[in-house]
């Protein structure tokens, strides 16, 4: 792993010093949603290491030398997308079996030690760009092949990260995003605090300031706001299906034209899902509720889209055309980007029932909450920390709106301090503020129309 590192970090420096000349100006975020938004359609390509193995979850210890795509053609990929009037691509860079399909310095277990030999990513960002189609790129967090899995992790596999990105957002261009996976889910229990999201979100806008950053497993999190992503994210296949009628974020909802994300040997027969439904059920009414559309397509072991695929995708582009921006997406919060670091403190609060007491308040589980008992007339909850913590950002999530007005307060030097008095009557309230230190943080609540119901209490020190 040594090696590893220096190789990494050698990596890192040079990626860096090369993406530091462009001199991008940074757009604003709001702007970058809405030309997000603005784009409506695009395409999914899944395509990597499972494509051989017919399995979505690859063997780890594959051998590189069974990725061997033939009569791969980019250009074949980015036609079929035009056909369908997309207006990008999506390329599985990395899966969570940790093999690289672009020419990098991190590791051996990459597409130039395979039969192939050539750089997919190059040859993808190539072809969708001749097109005028954007590119996006899509990166895994879980890396199974470099134990980059839970009780594994070290910071040597952070900096493996870090040198990745850095080549992915310096030797390819402009990419407008950068779609992440297998963090922060059930599934890889890979957390924002032991993989840093602040540190690498700030390395990515520091590498490319107008590239949007999407966790594909923020649905954890609220709808009403940005947790760990620049835009929310909606997974189908999960379960994860946005509100069109409420929705007021930028969002993405995401489905594969077969059954599975990674081709199968059943795909060129298989039937795909209907073109009038796609258009009907999922790329208008999401448009119309500010979410762009992807669309799984994947490539075949020859390294091209099935003519089935093909012939869908050239159906949705004859029942449905872009019609251009969407209409202006509402003013939103920035994304909180930082570590809660009130998670799992201790906390204390008003009397409430024990199967609803204080520790659900701050246990990273938004389906569980603190209740204050409903005689209480002036609830309050409070999270402890060990020493005193510095912190510029506090956000409260009800499990249903009923507080209307609340003070904010910090302890410090034995004696308690105000924060500010808010009355924000939303279910996810999110107050930003200078940056105080102090070992308690409370909220007093002065008016509610309800037993009050506090999911998460969240504490965070942002870098600004």
């Amino acid at each position: 792993m040594n090696r590893l590192f220096a190789v990494c970090a050698l990596s890192l420096l040079l990626s860096f010093a090369n993406a530091q000349s462009t001199g991008t100006r940074p757009i604003p975020l709001h702007t970058l949603q809405q030309k997000f938004e603005d784009l409506r359609f695009g395409m999914f390509i899944h395509f990597n290491i499972p494509t051989f193995m017919d399995q979505d979850w690859a063997d780890p210890d594959a051998s590189p030398a069974i990725f061997d795509p033939k009569k791969l053609d980019c250009n074949q990929w980015a036609d079929a997308a035009k056909a369908a009037h997309m207006s990008y691509g999506c390329l599985t860079t990395k899966h969570h079996s940790g093999f690289c399909i672009w020419d990098t310095r991190t590791t051996d277990y990459n597409v130039m030690n395979s039969p192939l030999k050539r750089d997919v990513v190059r040859e993808y960002v190539n072809a969708f760009r001749a097109k005028g189609l954007k590119v996006f790129l899509y990166y895994s967090i879980l890396d199974t092949h470099h134990k980059l899995r839970p009780g594994f992790i070290t910071r040597q596999h952070v900096e493996m990260i870090k040198a990745q990105l850095t080549e992915l957002l310096s030797n390819y261009g402009e990419i407008s995003a950068l779609i992440i996976d297998g963090w922060d889910a059930p599934w890889s229990r890979i957390s924002y605090d032991v993989v840093p999201f602040q540190e690498i979100y700030t390395l990515i806008k520091s590498l490319q300031p107008n590239c949007l950053v999407m966790d594909l497993n923020s649905a954890k999190y609220p709808a009403e706001a940005l947790l760990y992503t620049d835009i929310k994210s909606y997974e189908q296949g999960a379960g994860q299906h946005i509100s069109k009628e409420n929705n007021r974020l930028p969002a993405l909802s995401c489905l594969p034209i077969n059954k599975n994300w990674f081709w199968k040997t059943s795909f060129p027969t298989a039937p795909v899902k209907d073109p009038k439904m796609l258009v009907n059920e999922d790329i208008v009414p999401f448009n119309n509720a500010w979410c762009n559309f992807i669309l799984n397509v994947a490539p075949n072991r020859d390294g091209l889209i099935d003519d089935n695929a093909v012939k869908a995708l050239q159906e949705i582009g004859r029942l449905w055309k872009n019609e251009g921006p969407v209409a202006p997406l509402p003013e939103n919060e920035a994304p909180v980007i930082a570590s809660n670091i009130a998670k799992h403190q201790p906390a204390n609060a008003s009397w409430s029932d024990d199967m609803m007491i204080m520790d659900f308040g701050n246990d990273d589980d938004f389906t569980t909450y603190w209740m204050s008992n409903p005689t209480v007339k002036q609830p309050w909850y409070e999270v402890v920390f060990d020493h005193d913590q510095p912190f510029n950002t506090i956000t409260i999530t009800e499990a249903e709106p009923a507080i209307s007005h609340y003070r904010l307060e910090y302890y410090e030097n034995g004696a308690w301090k105000p924060l500010l008095t808010g009355n924000d009557t939303r279910r996810v309230k999110i107050h930003r503020f200078n940056r105080v230190w102090g070992g308690k943080v409370r909220i007093l609540i002065d008016q509610f129309s309800k037993a009050p119901r506090i999911a998460e209490f969240g504490v965070y020190d942002e870098r600004r």
